[in-house]
């Protein structure tokens, strides 16, 4: 058997957790999208977690905004003139999964405790980190849901099957 190693680990819990916030954004109902929940819209909610992801989870120091990007699009705290359409959202969803799936695909477990160039911060910390506020939101984006449309997304656990992509799923 081969020896277990923590790369497979933070491979298999960020797959999970990916697969996870795609199914829960797949279960937003277009007629929610731009519904406000604590004083932002929903999309703005999906955005600043992806936002975060995006920056967090590789190396802040050397993160590039995405074109579409504007001064506090991914604040909840700042109100912006700009909106992003659910095919964006989705886009960008797919740009950062991408992005985040070859990373953890080229990290090996001595890259883990270094930390990436000009960051303060180890591969490790950084991953854990947005692993953690990923799901946050995922739940909070999961209980607005849960509260308009009276149906759960799909929680898969660590023994669940990954289901395909046949989103969205219910539980």
């Amino acid at each position: 058997m081969d020896e277990l190693k923590v790369t497979q680990i933070i491979k298999e819990q960020t797959h999970r957790a990916l697969w996870s916030i795609i199914n829960v954004i797949s279960c937003i109902p277009h007629s929610k999208y731009e519904k406000y929940y604590c004083d932002m819209p929903l999309w703005k909610h999906v955005y600043h977690t992806l936002h975060s992801l995006d920056q967090w989870y590789i190396n802040p120091s050397k993160y590039i905004e995405p074109a579409f990007h504007v001064a506090n699009l991914n604040s909840l705290d700042v109100h912006t003139d700009k909106v992003l359409s659910k095919q964006e959202v989705d886009e960008y969803l797919l740009s950062v999964t991408n992005k985040i799936e070859a990373y953890i695909g080229r990290l090996d477990e001595n890259l883990l405790l270094e930390k990436p160039e000009g960051c303060k911060w180890t591969r490790l910390t950084l991953i854990i980190a947005q692993l953690r506020h990923l799901q946050y939101h995922t739940g909070i984006i999961m209980g607005f849901i849960i509260c308009d449309t009276g149906k759960w997304p799909l929680v898969i656990g660590l023994e669940n099957e990954i289901p395909g992509n046949d989103f969205p799923y219910f539980g």
